[in-house]
Formats: C-alpha cells, sequence, structure tokens
C-alpha cells in the first residue's frame, strides 16, 4: 500500500484583478473581480513506504504548493490526498506524529539560546519521555556529528551546523514521512554532502520515507532513483532518473583520439556518426544511444585510435531543456 496517495490534486487561488488609476481603485474597493490561478492541476502520483523520491521543478512549477497541501497547511480545491493513511488537511495530532517538513532557512529553533533548549521543546510537544529524548537526540546528533554545538546559542552557529540543527529538531520524533523542501539551499558543498549523507542514512537505518524538492541536482542524484517532474502546475514525467535521461537526452557523446600515423580523412569520419568537431588528431562525435555500441565496435576496428572516451550530457542540461519545453 502506497504511504502516500495523490489522485487529481488540484489548487486555484482566486486572486484579485485590479485597472489602473483612480476608478479602478475604487472599483476594487466596492465590487472586487477575480481571476484564477490554478497552481496545482490534476496532479496523480503514488509513494511506497521506504522510497525516496525527488521532486523537481523550475520556480513556480507546484512544487511547494504540493507539499503544502500533503502536509495539511493549505487545503486543496479538489481531489484526494492521503499521508500515511490520513487526510492532511484534517490536521489530525496522530497524523502529525508521522511527518515532518523541512524548509532550506526556515528555522524552528530559537535563535539566542542553546539548540538544546529548543529540543526539549519540540520532546514536550511530542511527549517524549526524559530517556527518549536523550536517546534520540544522541543518536541523531551523532549521525550528524554535532553534539559539541547543540549546546552554544543558536545565532553562534555556522550555516551548515544550523541546518543540521534544524533537522535534528524535525526528526526528534521519528517520523514516517520527511517532506523536504530545499534542505541544502545556501549551504557549502562539504555541508551539502554531510545532509545528503545523513539522509541517505536515515532512510536506511528507520525506512523513512523522503519526497525532496531541490535545485541542487547533486541532491537528487545522490538520493533519488525516482523523480516527479512538474512544470506550470501539471506532472510531465514520473520514472527513474535514469529514464528520464534516456528519454529526454537520446544522444551520448564520443571524444576520439587517434594514433598520429593515423591518416584522417573528415569526410569518412562523418560516415561513423554527427562529428561534431576535428582538431588535430581529436574528434568528437554525437551519437544516438541505440547506435553507440555499434559505432564503437567501428570505431575500434577501422581506425588506429589511443583512446576513447564516452560522457552522457550533464544532468543539469537535461533537466534544464526539460524545464523549457515543458514536456517529455
Amino acid at each position: 500500500m502506497p504511504i502516500i496517495d495523490v489522485q487529481n490534486l488540484r489548487k486555484v487561488y482566486p486572486v484579485a484583478v485590479k485597472e489602473a488609476g483612480m476608478k479602478g481603485t475604487l472599483q476594487h474597493f466596492f465590487r472586487r473581480t477575480y481571476r484564477n490561478i490554478e497552481a496545482v492541476k490534476q496532479v496523480s502520483f503514488s509513494i511506497e513506504p521506504g522510497e525516496v523520491v525527488g521532486f523537481l521543478g523550475p520556480n513556480g512549477a507546484g512544487k511547494t504548493t504540493t507539499l503544502k497541501m500533503l502536509t495539511g497547511l493549505i487545503h486543496p480545491s479538489s481531489g484526494h490526498v492521503s499521508v500515511a493513511d490520513y487526510r492532511p488537511f484534517e490536521r489530525r495530532n496522530d497524523f502529525l506524529q508521522k511527518i515532518t517538513l523541512i524548509m532550506g532557512q526556515k528555522q524552528q529553533l530559537l535563535w539566542d539560546l542553546p539548540a538544546l533548549d529548543s529540543l526539549r521543546i519540540n520532546a514536550a510537544v511530542y511527549n517524549l519521555s526524559d530517556t527518549e529524548f536523550r536517546q534520540r537526540v544522541g543518536e541523531l546528533a551523532e549521525m550528524l556529528s554535532i553534539q559539541d554545538q547543540l549546546r552554544q546559542p543558536v545565532r553562534k552557529l555556522s550555516l551548515g551546523e544550523r541546518m543540521k540543527a534544524e533537522m535534528l529538531a524535525a526528526l526528534l520524533h521519528r517520523p514516517k514521512v520527511l517532506f523536504l523542501d530545499e534542505p541544502t539551499l545556501g549551504l557549502d558543498v562539504n555541508a551539502q554532502t554531510a545532509v545528503r549523507t545523513f539522509l541517505q542514512e536515515y532512510n536506511q537505518r528507520y525506512g523513512a520515507t523522503i519526497l525532496l524538492t531541490s535545485h541542487y541536482m547533486a541532491d537528487i542524484t545522490a538520493l533519488c532513483d525516482r523523480v516527479l517532474v512538474i512544470h506550470q502546475g501539471s506532472l510531465i514525467y514520473d520514472g527513474l532518473l535514469d529514464g528520464l535521461l534516456e528519454q529526454f537526452a537520446p544522444y551520448r557523446e564520443i571524444s576520439v583520439e587517434f594514433d598520429r600515423t593515423q591518416s584522417i580523412d573528415p569526410a569518412t569520419l562523418q560516415t561513423y556518426g554527427n562529428l561534431q568537431s576535428l582538431e588535430g588528431c581529436q574528434a568528437t562525435f554525437l551519437i544516438k544511444s541505440d547506435e553507440l555500441t555499434q559505432t564503437v565496435t567501428r570505431l575500434l576496428n577501422t581506425l588506429k585510435i589511443q583512446d576513447l572516451t564516452i560522457t552522457e550530457p550533464p544532468i543539469e542540461d537535461v533537466i534544464s531543456q526539460v524545464f523549457a519545453t515543458g514536456r517529455t
């Protein structure tokens, strides 16, 4: 049974329309007119327990709106949503015990107090005993390598240390479902790597389900096999990350270095594929993925080659292309 089940989810915001000038202001004051903005359009997907799924889309695509509906912060206009067998917008205590929402650079820790004091408040909110509190803080702090920083005022922590402490606070009640909205936003490379490693370990240790949005593609490639892609409120892809690359980047780049004794004829090289460049003894081809094996075999059997390299287009380029066209 899916732990997250979304069917035909839709969110429409009525937005007041106002014309310029005094007349428009008076009309806006006495008789407002509205237009509807459809932020999320008939989105459907399901996620199994323990899955780590990336949720991708450009700014304004509907990612955060969807996450807010899944966590019960806003009510959907229509459609069905079930998270851990609960309807999120009912905001039942049992439901809130099973989820958490982490938003990059949105803090819940008290600025002037040590993080440990805020953690004690969270423990009281979730009715954790002193034994449970000490055990969970100790375990999570060790996983996050933040034991020494918990007794310092939050304002004295670095951004990376603060994000780790925020994550500890959000996971203290050991939720089954984690909604992460840009958790590595603004962090340096080392801090980003530490957060990714922690999330991977947390998922493996507790079997938590994670739905992750991020503009850092390294987060997605490190943690997620499956991705959802949303564009202008519509879900345009749901499947394996590798499948997205295969579907939207059907070409591979082959770089070849020929033996210097090899006579190079550009016209002949064109028969092996789309010749992108030829400089001295080095050539670059663009080859369709389904012709890759055949082409490499021909090159190796018919030409004197010193080195051959096959590369895929960067995932950032592929995702940017998906966003630009809005289709897969």
